[in-house]
């Protein structure tokens, strides 16, 4: 064995599984309560699990024993939960978004980012600052943030920048996953525009694939499907950003993310095997259910993590040129599906 590699041994996998256990267990229980809600009362799974979540916020707290749990149900599980969507997703699919919906889906990303230069600039605020809210609300949310964070350039402010902006997306994603499956419905949008505008604009997975499986399960998996195609494109986003600021003389810190997240790369192999009809219809439906008890175990860690009381250290501009960022997607994704529908 080369030297400087280090096998896990059954005891540190014993260790960090008792330090992960209670959070996961919160979060489970939390997605049980959820699921029995939504079979005795008709409320929507995924919306009782990140409300329940909302009131346990303080579980996130740094200190308690729930922390890395929660921490590890909100990203892994979730991806789990999102690999095994692909079970179900076809290029039969694909090819009903059609090409005009699918730049749609892209330009709304270069528009974003765009627009929060412009926005910034104007507001009197930074670059950076403009890159890391921007690059989150037109990719994925606090993953993109947190890819973007580690090439900007480092300085006194990029730890509290970067907390705002997970902070705020998170925020603004779990408002988005209320209140824009309603707008769909006042827009009169059909499964395929609804899943488009859902997966175009709303900024972290979880909240697009709850939004989207809260009207039904052909809108969860449209909208997931073009969620995806969004953070696909986080790896050329972030390189370029790397290369402009390299070729403007400034260094950032840290490694770039992979040419495509391993939960998305699941995603696209299992997507392919269906289309090839490798997947019998049992182990589709199979693999169904254990996502959709991924997910909603994830949105309830999504839940608890949400703080709603630390966003106000950046000033009202920050806070000003997210929300502005995210409406301005939103009237960008609904003008062009109304223009190509």
């Amino acid at each position: 064995m080369s030297a400087g590699f280090d096998m896990p041994t059954p005891n540190s996998l014993l260790v960090q599984g008792r330090a992960l256990l209670p959070g996961i267990a919160v979060s489970v229980l939390v997605a049980i309560t959820a699921q029995f809600l939504s079979e005795h009362y008709g409320a929507p799974a995924m919306l009782m699990a990140l409300l329940l979540g909302l009131s346990l916020n303080f579980l996130a707290e740094d200190g308690t024993r729930t922390v890395r749990g929660v921490e590890y149900a909100a990203k892994s599980v979730l991806r789990i939960g999102v690999a095994l969507l692909g079970a179900r997703i076809s290029a039969q699919m694909l090819s009903q978004l059609g090409p005009g919906m699918i730049a749609l889906v892209i330009g709304g990303v270069v528009f974003t980012i765009a627009f929060a230069l412009l926005a910034a600039k104007i507001m009197g605020r930074g670059w950076r600052l403009a890159l890391l809210t921007g690059g989150s609300v037109a990719i994925c949310g606090a993953s993109a943030a947190m890819a973007i964070a580690a090439v900007l350039p480092r300085t006194d402010k990029s730890e509290r920048n970067l907390a705002f902006t997970v902070l705020s997306v998170t925020l603004l994603s779990t408002i988005a996953m209320i209140l824009y499956p309603l707008l769909a419905r006042w827009l009169q949008f059909d499964a395929l525009e609804s899943g488009v505008f859902l997966g175009g604009t709303i900024h972290d997975v979880a909240q697009v694939v709850g939004a989207g499986f809260s009207i039904n399960p052909e809108v969860g998996e449209t909208a997931t499907l073009v969620k995806l195609i969004r953070v696909s494109m986080l790896a050329p986003v972030v390189l370029v950003f790397s290369i402009a600021m390299r070729a403007g003389g400034l260094q950032g810190e840290g490694e770039r993310p992979p040419l495509l997240p391993l939960f998305v790369t699941g995603f696209l192999m299992l997507a392919a095997l269906n289309t090839m009809g490798l997947i019998p219809p049992a182990l589709a439906a199979f693999c169904e259910t254990v996502s959709r008890w991924a997910l909603l175990v994830a949105i309830a860690a999504v839940g608890i993590k949400t703080s709603l009381v630390r966003m106000l250290d950046v000033g009202g501009t920050a806070i000003a040129l997210i929300v502005a960022q995210t409406v301005m997607l939103a009237v960008f994704v609904v003008t062009g599906v109304r223009f190509i529908g």
